[in-house]
C-alpha cells in the first residue's frame, strides 16, 4: 500500500511514545525514520521501529534521557547521549558544532554512548543543509571478519559525506564499509533468497551463498583490504575519540535484551570557503566532466524524494499495531 511521509512519522511517533519515548526523543527518531523511507533507505526505516520500541520497553533503550552537550577543545562538541537515541543527542550538539566550524573554519561533533543511529546520511545532510560539508562515520555490532579470517571484528561502520549545493546538496553517499549491509542478508534470509558471492563467509571462512551461512559466520569488507583499512578507521574514530565501545563489545543491534548499545558517531564539519572561493569551481570542474559521459553521476545528484511511500501491507500493519 502507499503511505504519505507525513503518516509515517505521525505512526512512528506515536509508536514511540506509546512504549515510553519522551516527546522530544521522538520527534527526532519520528524524523529520521520518515526521511529514511522517503528516500527509498527501507532499511533504516519502518523496518527498525519495532526493534526501537522492544528496546524501549526492555531499557536497552533510554527513551527520556536528555543528551549533555560540552566542548573539550574549542572547535570539539561532545554530545553524551547517555544511552539515549543518537538522534537526539546529534540534534543537541549540532548548533555549538556549526558555530564552531563558522568561526574555526573546521570542527568535529561527536556523540557517544549512543543507540544505532542507523543512516548517517540523515546527519551529514542536516550540516550540509547550514553550507559546510559533512563527513560522518559509526561503528555498530561486530559482523565484518578481517580478509582471510572468519570471526567478525568490527562492525559494517559505514562512512557518510554531503557537499552543500543549492536547493539539494551537490554530493551525498552513505554506505557501509563492509560489502553490504547486514540488513540486506537478513532481508535474504526472510525472503528464501541466496546471496551473491562477495557478501560473506561462512563459520570457516569460505565464501558462501547462504544468508542463514552467512549470518553463522561473517560480512567481508567492501573492496578487500580496502575496504577493512576504512573500516578500522572508522572504528578508531567512533568508538576511541568519543569514549564509546568498541564493535567487539556490542550485542546484536536488534536483540530486545542486553546492555545498552554505547555506540559512536564522530562527525567532521568544514566550512568549505575556509581557504578562499575555489570550491565551487573544483567542484564544478568535476562535475562538468562526469556530465559529458553518459550513465556517469555524481552520488546524491538528484536523488528521487518520494511523496508516497510503497510500504508493505505487513508492515504497515505491524507499525499501526506498535502505535495503538
Amino acid at each position: 500500500m502507499q503511505v504519505t511521509v507525513s503518516e509515517i512519522y505521525d505512526a512512528t511517533y506515536a509508536a514511540l511514545i506509546h512504549h515510553g519515548a519522551g516527546t522530544e526523543q521522538a520527534a527526532h527518531v519520528a524524523k529520521a525514520v520518515a526521511r529514511a523511507e522517503e528516500t527509498g533507505n527501507v532499511i533504516c526505516g519502518l523496518y527498525y521501529l519495532e526493534s526501537y520500541c522492544t528496546q524501549l520497553k526492555s531499557g536497552r533503550v533510554d527513551g527520556q534521557v536528555t543528551p549533555v552537550v560540552s566542548a573539550p577543545r574549542p572547535a570539539s562538541i561532545m554530545a553524551d547521549a547517555k544511552f539515549g537515541f543518537a538522534q537526539p543527542a546529534f540534534a543537541a550538539g549540532l548548533p555549538r558544532a556549526i558555530e564552531a566550524a563558522r568561526e574555526m573554519g573546521v570542527a568535529t561533533l561527536s556523540v557517544a554512548h549512543a543507540h544505532t543511529c542507523t543512516s548517517l546520511g540523515f546527519f551529514t545532510e542536516q550540516i550540509a543543509a547550514a553550507g559546510l560539508i559533512g563527513i560522518g562515520m559509526t561503528n555498530a555490532s561486530p559482523v565484518v571478519a578481517p580478509p582471510g579470517g572468519n570471526k567478525a571484528v568490527i562492525g559494517t561502520n559505514p562512512i557518510a559525506m554531503t557537499v552543500p549545493g543549492d536547493p539539494a546538496p551537490a554530493m551525498h553517499f552513505d554506505f557501509s564499509t563492509s560489502a553490504v549491509a547486514l540488513g540486506k542478508i537478513t532481508m535474504a534470509k526472510a525472503a528464501g533468497e541466496t546471496i551473491p558471492l562477495g557478501w560473506a563467509v561462512d563459520q570457516d571462512g569460505q565464501p558462501t551463498t547462504d544468508p542463514e551461512a552467512a549470518l553463522k559466520g561473517a560480512l567481508v569488507s567492501a573492496g578487500g583490504y580496502k575496504g577493512w583499512g576504512f573500516g578500522l578507521m572508522v572504528e578508531l574514530l567512533a568508538a576511541g575519540l568519543t569514549g564509546s565501545v568498541n564493535s567487539l563489545d556490542v550485542s546484536g543491534l536488534k536483540l530486545p535484551d542486553g546492555a545498552p548499545h554505547g555506540l559512536g558517531q564522530f562527525y567532521i564539519l568544514i566550512d568549505p570557503a575556509t581557504h578562499g572561493d575555489h570550491f565551487a569551481d573544483r567542484f564544478a570542474r568535476v562535475a562538468d566532466a562526469i556530465a559529458e559521459q553518459d550513465g556517469g553521476r555524481i552520488p546524491g545528484a538528484n536523488r528521487k524524494v518520494l511523496v508516497d511511500v510503497d510500504v508493505p501491507d505487513a508492515l504497515w500493519a505491524s507499525v499501526k499495531g506498535l502505535s495503538a
